[in-house]
This record gives structure tokens, C-alpha cells and sequence, in this order.
């Protein structure tokens, strides 16, 4: 049964009282530096983490008036923390609460799209090694080409995810980075101590200078980076859309026996999840534009940008972590049908082998422009009138001049065909 996706998980970092909580924490972490520099009552922390509360809807009531969010928030706040709120937000702006806290909520979903790669991974492994020597079409420009193993196209798959698992850490890191420096960066009114105590808390690194925000080449990479990790799994999905169609049907996605596949022609098993994910890949490629566009700000900053990252940044993590379950859940279930990758073997009359009868003939001193005639004419009878190249080729004087029987029966050998696998697993999955 197809599984209904859930993740509480990623929805929970992008709700309301997530984002505030995290300006709360940052807001403290603060106060607490302050604290240890005499700056603020040693005490005023721990009764502000005591009996501070955030209440979601008194602070869109107040931001109804203020028309400021983190003025509102920080009104709310007052309202439960009493006098001490005049040691909160010391020589502090908005955007060092924003920003960090932004930083933070995207770290936190960094953690969730790793786990999520991580699993397809394994899976990919899982399928290339149970398919590694499983013959099937290769296919270029939607052409018979020559063998391949399904295996070896699993392990392709499985080593582009691991090159998008380090791009992914490393966006995150890029990303995880916070501000506490004043208005304009200049940390003139807050010393840079505060920042280095508030990052250290929270688990990210200061951004080494800033000019109010943290600067948007750090969002643009990190949305970059989920564009090219969403291309990467609507190709596995466009893949497998292909080989689902009813022409070739190699495999195709999993099906639940109550499951109905059209509305009007019940004999219908449309691959419509991993339709679905070429759909949304088209999103999350477009917030990576978005993301590019809030590089360019006026001078020190404006707020352009904020509009743009309430909406990508939920909707591009949550969008792919769904992406990521789903085609995890198509490949690990695969339907695969290796007799039908037989069939289709057959299909050209052995035609998918000419490359192999033009290098044996070029061996043996023909020219590559003659053999190349030679195979090609033999070779396109075969593929178009159902004839057999290996017994066109055998009723060819000139091609017995030059090989033999047992020679061509060679060529048709698919274990010669892949005597590579092995060593092509050894490289992407070690030797052991």
C-alpha cells in the first residue's frame, strides 16, 4: 500500500511558535552574555527564561497595530517578563534576530534533508547491488545503444546522490551562521562578544562581518544547492517514468491492489508518483531564482529579500523533504521485470552489438571507414526487418574472411559485455 507521507518533523521548524521560540532563545543567549560582562543584573537571565512566554496571536495583535513584527514580539514578551524586559534586545535590531533565527530554522532542516538522502542512499545501494548483474537496454538519444546491467544504473543514481549529500552539508554550513552586530554591522552599540556567546550557544559560527543581514550569496548557494538535489531526483523519476511506459515496461512504480489508476480506463497504471515529483522539482528550481534575486540589495540593506524567504524557505525544505520520501519509497518498491529487459534485448536482432563486430574487424586490418560500412548496412536490415545481424554476418564472405564463428559468438557474450561491473562497484561503493 502506497504509504501516506508525514513529517511533523519539517512542519514543526517552520511554524509560528518554532520561529518565535527561536527569537526568545536568541534574545536570552544575549541577555546571558550581557549578563557575564556586567552589562545587566547577573539574576535577570534566569528570570527571564523563568517566565517568558510566547503567545502567537497576542503578538499578531500588537503587530496589527505596530504594523512591526519583532517590535510586537518584543511587547509580547515584555508582558510576561515585566520590568526585565529592559534587558532584552540590548543594542540589538531586528535583523539579528531574524537572521540568526533564520539561520537556525535552516539548519534544522538541513538536518532532516541529510537524514532523508542518507536513506535514499542506502536504498540505491541496496537496488544496484540486487540488480548488479541484471541485463538490460541501453539506451542514447532514446535509442537502443548497447547492454547495461540495471545495477550499474542504480549505481550511477547512488553516486550523484552522494556528491548532492556533500553539496547539502556544505550549503548547511555555509548557512549556519549568526549576526548580533547593531544596527548597520558596526557592533556599536553591542560588543562582538555577544554575538560570539549567543552563536556558540546555538550551535552556528558569527559571520566574520555583516552589514545589519547576514549577506545573500549564503541563500542563494544553499537554494541552489536543493535546486540541483531536486533536478537529481526528478531524473531518477523521469527515469523510471520511461521505463514504466507500456512499449518498454522494465519497471514501473509500485501499485496497491486497491488502487485505481484512471477514471474512465480501469486497465490504467499511470506513474503518477514520480509524475508528481517532476512537477515539484519545477518549484523548488524557481526558489533558487528567488534566492539569486535577494543577493542585490540597497546599499546596507532593505527588506526585499524577507518577503521572498518567508515563503521559499518552508515551502522549498518542506516541498523537497517530501520529494525525497516519495521517490524513496518508489525506488526501494520498485516493480522490476527483467524478462521484459530481456525482450527488449532482442528486439533490435542483435543490432546492439555492431560496435563489437567493427573493432574486431578494424583488428584484423580492415579500415574503420570500410567495416563501418560493412556492420552499418547489416545492422540497420537487422533493426528494420527483424532479421538476426549475427546470422547476416555470417552469411557475409568478406566478414568470414577476417572472423570466425566463434569469434562472433564472442561479441554476443553479455559477461564480456560487462566484465566491468565489479570493477565499476569497487568505485563506487569500495572494494569491501
Amino acid at each position: 500500500m502506497i504509504e501516506r507521507y508525514t513529517r511533523p518533523a519539517m512542519a514543526r521548524i517552520w511554524s509560528e511558535e518554532n520561529r518565535f521560540a527561536k527569537w526568545l532563545e536568541i534574545e536570552i543567549l544575549a541577555t546571558e552574555a550581557l549578563a557575564e560582562m556586567g552589562k545587566v543584573p547577573v539574576d535577570a537571565p534566569a528570570r527571564i527564561r523563568r517566565n517568558a512566554a510566547i503567545d502567537v496571536a497576542r503578538i499578531r495583535e500588537i503587530e496589527r497595530e505596530v504594523h512591526h513584527e519583532v517590535i510586537a514580539f518584543l511587547r509580547c514578551l515584555a508582558e510576561s517578563i515585566g520590568d526585565d524586559a529592559r534587558f532584552v534586545h540590548v543594542g540589538m535590531t531586528s535583523s539579528d534576530v531574524m537572521d540568526t533565527g533564520f539561520s537556525l530554522q535552516l539548519k534544522d532542516a538541513s538536518a532532516l534533508l541529510v537524514e532523508d538522502v542518507r536513506e535514499l542512499l542506502s536504498v540505491l545501494r541496496e537496488q544496484a547491488f540486487r540488480y548488479k548483474d541484471t541485463p538490460m537496454m541501453g539506451r542514447t538519444h532514446g535509442i537502443h545503444a548497447e547492454p547495461i546491467t540495471f545495477g550499474l544504473k542504480m549505481a550511477l543514481w547512488h553516486e550523484e546522490m552522494r556528491r548532492n549529500l556533500a553539496r547539502l552539508e556544505g550549503a548547511a554550513g555555509e548557512i549556519s551562521c549568526g549576526i548580533i552586530s547593531g544596527a548597520v554591522g558596526t557592533y556599536a552599540q553591542v560588543p562582538p562578544e555577544v554575538e560570539a556567546y549567543v552563536c556558540k550557544a546555538a550551535g552556528i559560527t558569527p559571520d566574520p562581518v555583516s552589514n545589519q543581514i547576514i549577506q545573500r550569496d549564503r541563500h542563494a548557494y544553499f537554494f541552489s544547492v536543493l535546486a540541483v538535489l531536486a533536478s537529481s531526483i526528478e531524473k531518477f523519476a523521469l527515469e523510471i517514468r520511461h521505463l514504466q511506459r507500456t512499449e518498454v515496461l522494465e519497471a514501473e512504480e509500485p501499485f496497491a491492489a486497491t488502487q485505481m489508476g484512471s477514471s474512465a480506463m480501469p486497465h490504467k497504471r499511470n506513474p503518477i508518483l514520480t509524475e508528481n515529483v517532476c512537477g515539484l522539482a519545477r518549484l523548488v528550481r524557481s526558489y533558487s531564482v528567488s534566492a539569486l534575486e535577494n543577493v542585490a540589495l540597497w546599499h546596507e540593506r532593505d527588506i526585499s529579500h524577507s518577503s521572498v524567504e518567508r515563503v521559499i524557505g518552508p515551502d522549498a525544505t518542506i516541498v523537497l523533504d517530501f520529494m525525497l520520501y516519495r521517490v524513496t519509497h518508489v525506488i526501494r518498491n520498485l516493480c522490476v521485470y527483467p524478462e521484459n529487459m530481456e525482450r527488449n534485448l532482442a528486439l533490435s536482432g542483435g543490432a546492439v552489438f555492431s560496435q563489437g563486430v567493427l573493432l574486431r574487424l578494424v583488428e584484423k586490418g580492415m579500415s574503420r571507414d570500410e567495416a563501418y560500412k560493412i556492420v552499418q548496412r547489416h545492422g540497420l536490415v537487422a533493426a528494420k526487418e527483424g532479421k538476426d545481424l549475427k546470422q547476416e554476418l555470417l552469411e557475409d564472405p568478406t566478414v568470414m574472411e577476417n572472423l570466425t564463428a566463434g569469434e562472433i559468438d564472442e561479441i554476443w557474450d553479455l559477461k564480456d559485455c560487462f566484465r566491468h561491473v565489479d570493477a565499476i562497484f569497487d568505485r563506487v561503493f569500495g572494494e569491501a
